[in-house]
């Protein structure tokens, strides 16, 4: 198994590749410090793992995750993120991720999940499955970030972390109007007049 590490962190980088080294079925172990530079490389070889950090520079790991699912569907990703697995976790596996694993995970956990990913292509942990299984009990008290469509959660985002309309149609492919309109949406569904209002919130719910 071919697998690329991307991650914004030399020392964290170093680490996963020290554990992923215990594997003997990992052939090589390649490194991308941010997401373009993992387009790049995968566009130079083939990799049957990608174990990609949720929060990267000026990036969001979500929306690198789509584009490797995009282009190179067969590809298996492991998300690693600091923030807790009920945040996002959901969000990556509708996105097409194999796991997710938050950065406090022990070393025997990642080589597991590595290991069962190789096999069926999926890793549900106890805490995630538990969190899974609630999620689809509760019937009320949803945070209000919950109510947004994937793509209103994305440009929500991105509003929250101070780009601009001009910057988000650019990177989607929409118009100005057309991220207005979401932006106009979003407001009305989470209850907020303000972008400051978007980035306390997200700040609050540790979404970014």
């Amino acid at each position: 198994m071919n697998v690329i590490i991307c991650d914004d962190h030399h020392i964290v980088r170093d680490g996963l590749r020290q554990i992923l080294a215990q594997n003997k079925n990992i052939q090589t172990i390649d490194e991308a410090a941010n997401g373009s530079e993992l387009i790049e490389l995968f566009e130079k070889a083939a990799y049957d793992l990608v174990i990609l950090d949720i929060s990267l520079p000026n990036q969001n790991g979500l929306d690198i995750l789509q584009a490797i699912k995009r282009r190179w569907p067969a590809t298996y990703v492991l998300m690693l993120s600091m923030h807790p697995q009920e945040q996002y976790a959901i969000r990556a596996l509708s996105y097409g991720a194999s796991g997710y694993l938050t950065k406090d995970t022990a070393a025997e956990e990642l080589l597991l999940a590595v290991k069962k990913i190789a096999e069926n292509g999926k890793y549900i942990s106890p805490s995630l499955a538990n969190c899974l299984a609630l999620s689809l009990n509760t019937d009320s008290a949803h945070a209000l970030h919950e109510k947004l469509s994937e793509r209103e959660f994305d440009i929500m985002i991105k509003i929250a972390v101070g780009k601009s309309l001009i910057e988000i149609g650019n990177e989607l492919f929409i118009s100005n109007k057309t991220v207005s309109t979401y932006r106009s949406r979003i407001m009305e569904k989470m209850n907020m007049e303000k972008n400051t209002d978007l980035t306390r919130y997200c700040i609050e719910n540790q979404l970014i």
